[in-house]
């Protein structure tokens, strides 16, 4: 376990971890399976006791995560936008992008912003934003604001968790990635709970009529 410990403190205490958190938030963006938000919450740990510094640990998260919203919205609005426009009138898909439409219209930056912190949520809505042709300069603004928002929540989590558990940082990562799961558990159940709540409000108003 020592050893383990040692291994990876020497990792995030090296000069590489920075490239290492741009490289892997960017990814994050494009494959949700790779850790984005551990790796984060790690440095932030161990920058509560030393290096690497927090100030740049969430300066390169934020880049990181903007490139990699980026390159998903490319993806969306160069490989989706072609097929949605292709649909049939009345078929599901596009249907789907017209609704896709209204949403990110109505609320895009809302949802640019929650969505960070659901399972997929980030991949999902970028590549609709792009598929959609959601205006770029707007999606920079908001992705900007919700990236920044994203890494400090990331790093000063890590942060406080490395201070409570200045000499056991294994407990502070335990401490940071656990309320961070948490976050994540209670917005999937305010949505699940929204939906529910919206499913009954439109069978009561059908029989109504």
């Amino acid at each position: 376990m020592q050893s383990l410990l040692d291994l990876l403190r020497e990792t995030v205490t090296s000069p590489w971890v920075y490239l290492v958190i741009f490289v892997i938030t960017a990814v994050d963006a494009v494959f949700p399976a790779v850790p984005g938000e551990t790796v984060v919450v790690t440095a932030g740990v161990f920058a509560a006791t030393g290096p690497p510094d927090l100030t740049w640990v969430i300066v390169l998260a934020a880049l990181g995560a903007l490139a990699g919203d980026h390159l998903s919205y490319a993806v969306g609005r160069y490989g989706g936008s072609g097929r949605l426009d292709r649909s049939p009138a009345e078929s599901r898909r596009r249907a789907g992008s017209r609704w896709a439409r209204r949403a990110v219209d109505r609320r895009g930056g809302m949802i640019l912003t929650t969505a960070r912190y659901l399972p997929g949520g980030r991949t999902a809505v970028t590549l609709t934003m792009g598929a959609v042709r959601y205006p770029l300069r707007f999606f920079l603004l908001y992705d900007a604001l919700a990236a920044t928002l994203w890494a400090l929540y990331c790093g000063l989590l890590g942060y406080f968790g490395g201070l409570a558990f200045e000499r056991d940082p294994v407990k502070g990562i335990l401490v940071g990635v656990g309320l961070s799961v948490a976050v994540t558990g209670l917005l999937e159940a305010a949505r699940w709970l929204r939906r529910r709540i919206h499913r009954r409000a439109s069978r009561r108003r059908t029989a109504v009529r």
